[in-house]
């Protein structure tokens, strides 16, 4: 099987490494803004009795024109990323995407942007939608939701979006990628198309192993999006960003699959990257490796985990001074539950730390050592 694996952008459309998915097959992740954009003039009018279309009119006038505003003062807060790499060989590109200003503090301005744009880079620099051009410095990167926060010198910024409530937003309402496909000499495309689905959950392979590490949930939207792309603004009729372009399916057979970061989850990320530079999340402090990868004489012998036991996660190593090695987990324990909920792999047992745990609390891991079933009580840390 096959996973997401997140990859570069750059001018030339180059693929990067990065996402695969699963459920597709052989599929390559890509990474996103848009291209052209038509829109049609919507004139309605419901009653055809004349004195109640009077009292109650229902015609909607300048429905295009009040769109093409909304997107062009949405365009003028979407900029262009280009992270340089040093190499022996000096200074290179190593590729271009997109990002969106989303706020101006006095003489400073903050970008977001996908991780993956700025992965490994060891300058940055943000091109205006005006045309000048910035450097701009890393605040804050999250690999697992694939954003990235820049700070840049407030000059020249004269817009910075406004987020709409993604939890509102519904399949089938208007969707308007802005970004830079194929880097900035097509700057400020624009493409349109509609919310496809919401909370798709993608599987993320972070460290190639072709092994899900993290499962991201994400909007859907067939709005045309390229390499390129990455980190731009998904928006609504009334120019507000949703999401924020993260990646498309890049198949011949497919079309129109591509998927953003909702804006509520880009609200509260860019948060903590903006104040911590980080996003910090529960530890436990071990290495894990799925029961159902392991050989069966092995759980059968080794392990000595009664038959009844189909799923968990055994432990390699417990690393020193962790929350695991102060409750006396070990090497070939078995976790199969925590605080009740059942756990079959690793990423389940990350969904769970990272979604419903708290540092400073309290966990119990259900484990099975040498056969026996017991239970762990651990306090969480922040990784």
């Amino acid at each position: 099987m096959k996973l997401f694996n997140r990859q570069k952008d750059n001018a030339q459309g180059t693929r990067r490494n990065g996402f695969a998915f699963g459920v597709f097959g052989a599929i390559v992740a890509v990474f996103i803004v848009t291209a052209l954009f038509q829109s049609q003039g919507i004139k309605i009018n419901i009653e055809t009795n004349p004195e109640k279309a009077q009292a109650n009119p229902l015609t909607v006038e300048g429905t295009e024109e009040n769109t093409i505003d909304s997107i062009q003062a949405a365009q003028e807060a979407v900029v262009g990323v280009s992270s340089i790499r040093e190499t022996a060989r000096g200074s290179e590109n190593a590729g271009t995407g997109s990002g969106v200003i989303y706020k101006k503090d006095g003489n400073q301005a903050y970008v977001v942007t996908n991780h993956h744009v700025i992965e490994n880079a060891s300058e940055l620099e943000v091109t205006l939608s005006d045309g000048t051009t910035k450097d701009a410095t890393l605040q804050g990167s999250d690999p697992l939701t694939d954003l990235a926060v820049l700070q840049i010198d407030a000059e020249n910024v004269e817009k910075v979006a406004d987020f709409a409530d993604s939890s509102e937003v519904e399949v089938g309402q208007t969707a308007i990628a802005i970004g830079n496909p194929l880097g900035m000499k097509f700057s400020g495309s624009v493409t349109k198309g509609i919310v496809s689905g919401l909370d798709r959950n993608i599987p993320v392979d972070l460290n190639g192993d072709s092994q899900p590490d993290w499962q991201t949930t994400v909007m859907q939207t067939d709005a045309a999006i390229n390499p390129g792309n990455s980190g731009g603004a998904l928006i609504n009729e009334n120019g507000k960003v949703i999401g924020i372009n993260s990646m498309k399916i890049a198949k011949a057979e497919v079309e129109g699959l591509g998927f953003a970061i909702p804006a509520e989850t880009v609200k509260s990320i860019t948060a903590e990257l903006e104040s911590t530079g980080e996003v910090e999340r529960p530890y436990i402090g071990v290495s894990l490796y799925d029961l159902s990868k392991i050989p069966e004489r092995v759980v059968q012998g080794e392990l000595n985990l009664p038959e009844s036991v189909e799923g968990g996660v055994v432990v390699g190593k417990t690393a020193p001074d962790t929350p695991a090695a102060a409750a006396g987990l070990k090497q070939n324990d078995i976790i199969t539950a925590i605080d009740g909920n059942a756990i079959s792999s690793t990423l389940e047992l990350r969904q769970y730390l990272y979604e419903d745990a708290k540092a400073g609390e309290e966990a119990t891991l259900t484990v099975y050592r040498d056969g026996q079933k017991q239970e762990v009580t651990l306090t969480l840390s922040e990784q």
